[in-house]
């Protein structure tokens, strides 16, 4: 007898671990469902380039996270990635509010910025941020350095040939 009731301790409290797991992967992942009952309304954006953004990662204004990627799909006609953001109604962007993609330290991950505008009209529900700025990516930004790098090295070694030769034929 005292057997089981030991078991059926140990079996609940087992059960109220993995209940309690799952309620934080649900809120650290921010996702629809436990943990999230706070009202949205739908903004999107247009980016050139969104790097290494994916859908549920956070949107932030100074700092604070105020609403979540929704989805992603790329526009057939600009070939641009339209960006859907669930953003909460208790905060309010004015229409001339302009978006970022920002990166979380020196290689984390990607997230959109907002920076609010001055604007007195606010952004409702369905309407599109017009001001974007796109992601940068890192290996782009290597490739133009190593250009402009080599670039460099070809133009100081010309200069270098040229003098030698004007010397040579003196």
């Amino acid at each position: 007898m005292k057997k089981n009731s030991l078991e059926m301790l140990v079996g609940l409290f087992v059960l109220i671990g993995i209940v309690a797991i799952l309620f934080l992967s649900f809120r650290v992942a921010g996702g629809n469902g436990i943990g999230s009952s706070q009202p949205t309304y739908t903004l999107s954006a247009s980016f050139s380039d969104i790097g290494g953004l994916k859908a549920q990662a956070p949107v932030k204004a100074a700092g604070v996270v105020v609403g979540r990627v929704d989805k992603i799909v790329l526009d057939p006609k600009t070939y641009w990635a339209k960006v859907t953001l669930k953003i909460d109604k208790q905060y309010q962007f004015s229409s001339d509010t302009s978006a970022q993609i920002l990166t979380s330290g020196l290689l984390g991950d990607q997230y959109i910025g907002l920076e609010q505008g001055g604007d007195p009209d606010s952004l409702a529900d369905g309407d599109t941020i017009t001001i974007t700025s796109s992601a940068l990516v890192l290996e782009q930004l290597i490739g133009k350095f190593m250009t402009s790098f080599a670039e460099g090295n070809a133009k100081g070694n010309n200069k270098q040939i040229d003098s030698t030769a004007a010397s040579a034929s003196e």
